[in-house]
């Protein structure tokens, strides 16, 4: 049997693979642009001796004419030509005013800091002095390493992003297909423990204790509906959000310790918001939990019900230990924890249940020594 390469082998090699290539093409342009600056720079110094030649044989017209055509067919690298009495000319700088002397002489200065000036001398005697700078196709040359290396960073960011959203996409239907599989294995026990709880109602027993069972089987019920419904999209209806709120934070408060003091206030009566009762039930059941336990088991959760224009928000409150800022973000990550025992699932599961199913917003409104604030924004139906 045939092994695979580790996978740290496989991304090491990459990474010295990617580096191996970045560089041999940033070495390579780089040869390139010397070789081309040199190119040029010959290129410079027979157009000085052209020039040298016409300025001490003016005479001459054959000469002359040949060394004008030499002149002539520089047509890219821009110059500035001092000559021996101080007057300065220029070519291929068409926009450029002669009557500037500040802006000549800072050309002069940056066209030295590109290239080496010229002498044009003849017989000891100095003719003029010529300043050139790097035309338009070396300066573009030079810019090219760094728009390759960009190219390459932008490539390799796409295909960064494109193997993490597939990945994220893959881990979203694992966990969907294993909530959807809880929600089967939880099934059938639970069809079997209706039938045995009509059994026992038919024995001489407390009524308290099949009443109590039916309440444990209709919770178990509800967490089966809850986990099959991840993975796909669930029905969402009109309820009254206070009611729903109010209903799911009550539950939470008839089996919390005595030690947690439960608050509840809405500054309207009723609104209706579309919803699906069982996961937003869920929502606010997880929030509640994550306040008690950063409580540690005493304080004081609070739920506060503000309705605005458009959406309508539930501020959950606790008096907990707070939250860093920079991890108001990160705890909706799925996996992410600070409990000792835990999935870290909680939080991505509210996340995706408020803002792809319902179309809401949730965050970390603030947090602090004195406690954390979630809200929790839900269209209000019009």
């Amino acid at each position: 049997m045939r092994l695979n390469p580790p996978r740290k082998f496989s991304n090491a090699f990459l990474l010295i693979s990617s580096f191996v290539v970045v560089s041999l093409i940033l070495w390579n342009t780089n040869s390139f642009f010397k070789k081309f600056k040199e190119e040029e720079r010959q290129k410079m110094e027979i157009w000085a001796t052209a020039q040298s030649e016409l300025l001490r044989s003016p005479e001459n017209e054959e000469l002359g004419t040949l060394h004008l055509k030499v002149l002539q067919l520089n047509t890219t690298t821009p110059m500035i030509l001092v000559n021996a009495d101080g007057s300065v000319k220029v070519n291929n700088m068409p926009a450029f005013a002669l009557e500037d002397s500040t802006g000549v002489r800072r050309k002069i200065a940056d066209f030295e800091s590109e290239n080496i000036p010229i002498l044009i001398d003849y017989q000891g005697e100095h003719l003029a002095t010529l300043y050139y700078g790097n035309s338009e196709v070396l300066n573009k040359l030079k810019y090219y390493p760094i728009a390759l290396l960009l190219i390459i960073f932008l490539f390799g960011a796409v295909i960064f992003f494109f193997f993490r959203t597939n990945k994220v996409s893959e881990q979203n239907k694992l966990w969907a297909g294993m909530a959807k599989e809880t929600a089967h294995q939880i099934g059938t026990p639970l069809t079997s423990l209706l039938g045995w709880n009509e059994l026992l109602k038919e024995e001489a027993l407390n009524p308290k204790i099949t009443t109590e069972i039916e309440k444990d089987i209709g919770r178990l019920q509800t967490i089966t509906e809850r986990f099959s419904q991840i993975g796909s999209m669930p029905r969402l209806e009109p309820h009254d959000i206070v009611d729903e709120t109010r209903s799911a934070f009550e539950y939470l408060q008839a089996r919390s310790s005595k030690l947690v003091h439960f608050h509840f206030h809405s500054k309207v009566e009723s609104l209706p918001v579309l919803l699906n009762k069982s996961l937003y039930h869920w929502t606010i059941e997880n929030l509640v939990k994550n306040g008690i336990d950063a409580m540690k088991g005493k304080g004081e959760i609070s739920v506060d019900i503000l309705p605005g224009n458009t959406y309508v928000n539930i501020l959950i409150s606790d008096t907990g230990h707070g939250i860093p800022r920079k991890l108001f973000q990160e705890i909706f990550n799925p996996g992410f924890t600070t409990k000792k025992r835990g999935w870290g699932l909680g939080l991505s599961l509210v996340k995706r249940i408020v803002e792809e199913y319902h179309g809401g917003k949730i965050k970390v409104l603030s947090s602090g020594k004195e406690g954390t604030v979630m809200q929790l924004s839900l269209r209000i139906q019009k």
